[in-house]
This record gives C-alpha cells, sequence and structure tokens, in this order.
C-alpha cells in the first residue's frame, strides 16, 4: 500500500503539553513494545503488565494486533506491504497517546526491524520500549489456541509469519523475556522492574487487596 503525504496541514501545538498531562497523571508515559511470533505471549504478556500497572493507579492503555486489525486496519492484509502500513499507522497512534500522559502497551508480532525503527525513530530516545517476547516456534506451535499455524501449515492462510513469511528478531531489545521457561508472573516482573529501574514509574507497592 502507498500513502501520499499530505502538504495541507500544519501541527497544532497544544497549550497543555505531555508534561503537563504527566505531572496529573503522576508518572512519565512511554511506548512498551511487545514483538514476538503468534503465540509466544504478546497480548498475554501485555494485558497482564497493564492489569498490574491499573492496580498500581498508573494510566494505561493496550494497543492489540487483533483488535486494531478490526477497525483501523481493516482495511490491510498480512502482506509484507500491508505489515509495513499496518505497523506504520500503530506507531503514529502510539505517539500521539503517549503525549496524553499515558503509558501505551502495543502487541504486535511486527515481524520487520526496519519497521520496529521506523516506529522507534517517531519518538524521542527513551520514549519507546522494545521487549522481546522470546519463545520457541514449537512451543508457539503447540499452544496455538486459534488454530492459526495449523491452518498456515495447510496453506489455508498466506503470509504467516514464522511459516512463510519470515519474522527478524530484534537483536538489541530494552528487554528480553523467555515467555518459553517463565511463569506469566515473572515476566511482568522483569517489565514492571525494568520501568522502574528507568525512573518511568515509582517503586511503590501495590495494595493488600489487588493481588
Amino acid at each position: 500500500m502507498t500513502t501520499t503525504k499530505s502538504t495541507n496541514t500544519v501541527w497544532h501545538h497544544a497549550t497543555i503539553t505531555r508534561a503537563d498531562r504527566e505531572k496529573l497523571h503522576q508518572h512519565k508515559s512511554v511506548i512498551i513494545w511487545f514483538t514476538g511470533l503468534s503465540g509466544s505471549g504478546k497480548s498475554t504478556l501485555a494485558h497482564a503488565v497493564e492489569d498490574y500497572l491499573h492496580k498500581m493507579g498508573i494510566s494505561t492503555f493496550v494497543l492489540d494486533g487483533d483488535n486494531v486489525r478490526h477497525g483501523l486496519c481493516s482495511d490491510l492484509t498480512f502482506s509484507d506491504d500491508d505489515r509495513v502500513e499496518n505497523i506504520r499507522r500503530i506507531g503514529e497512534v502510539a505517539k500521539l497517546i503517549i503525549e496524553s500522559g499515558v503509558i501505551t502497551l502495543t502487541a504486535f508480532i511486527s515481524p520487520f526491524k526496519s519497521d520496529r525503527n521506523a516506529a522507534r525513530s517517531l519518538v524521542p530516545h527513551g520514549d519507546f520500549i522494545e521487549i522481546y517476547c522470546q519463545c520457541p516456534i514449537e512451543t508457539c506451535e503447540k499452544r496455538d489456541v486459534k488454530g492459526l499455524y495449523k491452518k498456515a501449515r495447510a496453506g489455508e492462510i498466506p503470509f504467516f509469519t514464522g511459516i512463510d513469511s519470515p519474522y527478524e528478531a530484534p537483536e538489541k531489545p530494552e528487554l528480553a523475556v523467555n515467555t518459553h521457561d517463565q511463569s506469566l508472573a515473572e515476566s511482568v516482573r522483569c517489565v514492571i522492574n525494568l520501568l522502574i529501574d528507568r525512573g518511568i514509574i515509582k517503586d511503590t507497592p501495590l495494595p493488600d487487596d489487588a493481588d
């Protein structure tokens, strides 16, 4: 898909800034970009992290691959070109959301390094945290809760990542989580610790009734 950039628009600078909104939320905003094969646990981990952050009183929003394909990107296929456009749109949406002072979590296969790097380039240094959900394809296929790998192996789903379309694993992600061996709770803790270490959120104990 080709896109034509409009030449008749001018960026409007809001009266209320991102810093103002972060002060209101009492935490910094950032893009947390979960990437990995289908079945690697991206969405599960993203939503579990959001649940943990919500209990801490942190403002969050998850952009989930399947959900976005129902609306914003419903016109796109899974061809290489459309995958590029899919991630371009998500990067732009995530960029807008962090301006609201909200921590934005995205869960997309996003198989191409160049696309993830393009999304990273949209925001200032430090505002994009790439988290690689590392899981062998054999394990992903065993999980296959949606039956997608089975259909891809049967030729019913073309351009399926890991089968007939490549996945380019991150070389230097901010965090690699072994979703094959680690429990979900352990993986969540790794992400939360990273956010604390980077000063994005404060190390605030969860309420007693939040477990």
